[in-house]
């Protein structure tokens, strides 16, 4: 692992009287991919938009690469690269269209831009789609246009949502490797997935966080450990951690009501 990335310190987040994020504390190294991992509306989202100023804390510090995300927030949205859970993205534009205009906010070269979407573009199977409406492709097609925008400047953070919904296999693996690739070469890769086989195959260490709070942290190996069980699996930790050990009596309850 290499030096500190991003440092947070009591922090809590509010939306009127609901408390989104309850006292995090977490430090991330740059080279780490690291997970955060929970049930819907357990804060994930929030973490994450906090971490690349998209939001504002409530209360408590959070540095990026040293930069306080409160004070900084234009340097912090400069060095990272940021996929939401659902793409946002100029529907009336075509795919290169929106990746030049991301590429002259970005202030890159006009041949290096021209080259990284052509590797991008093709790597991800959609040099066809390039001159096609984004708001005539499929939720797959805008996810992989929504990563490549995130990616194409080269951030130094990287913080993905869920960003393997919607990817087939083979687009989901080459993400996966460039992941590996980017951390190895010392940037800090943040991403929230609810496909916990991903968690375990690609993060070096992982948050799990329920109601707001991070309930453990720890490589998967340590949160064995701490489970008390060598031969548990990711799920069964998720689960016991997020208070949902005991689905047996849920499942047969739904099977009795859909039998009445």
């Amino acid at each position: 692992m290499g030096e500190l990335s991003i440092s947070i310190r009591g922090l809590y987040k509010n939306y009127g009287e609901t408390r989104a994020l309850d006292g995090i504390d977490l430090d991330i190294s740059s080279g780490e991919i690291f997970g955060i991992l929970g049930p819907n509306g357990s804060g994930k989202t929030t973490l994450l938009r906090i971490i690349c100023s998209i939001l504002e804390p409530t209360i408590g510090y959070v540095s990026v690469n040293g930069l306080n995300v409160i004070e900084k927030p234009l340097i912090v949205k400069e060095i990272s690269g940021y996929v939401p859970e659902t793409p946002v993205l100029y529907e009336s534009l075509t795919p290169m269209e929106f990746l030049t205009f991301i590429g002259s906010v970005r202030r890159i070269e006009a041949n290096v831009l021209s080259t990284r979407v052509q590797r991008f573009a093709e790597a991800f199977e959609i040099m066809d789609k390039m001159d096609n409406f984004i708001g005539s492709l499929s939720f797959g097609t805008k996810q992989k246009v929504a990563i490549i925008s995130a990616l194409i400047h080269d951030p130094q953070i990287i913080i993905l949502d869920e960003a393997m919904n919607g990817l087939d296999p083979r687009s989901a693996r080459i993400l996966k490797n460039l992941l590996i690739n980017y951390a190895l070469a010392g940037r800090t890769i943040i991403f929230s997935t609810h496909v916990l086989e991903v968690a375990e195959s690609v993060c070096n260490r992982m948050a799990i966080i329920y109601r707001g709070k991070i309930v453990d942290v720890g490589t998967f190996k340590e949160m064995k450990e701490k489970s008390g069980s060598s031969d548990a699996k990711l799920e069964d930790i998720f689960l016991k951690m997020t208070g949902d050990t005991d689905l047996t009596s849920i499942v047969n309850s739904l099977g009795e009501t859909m039998n009445h």
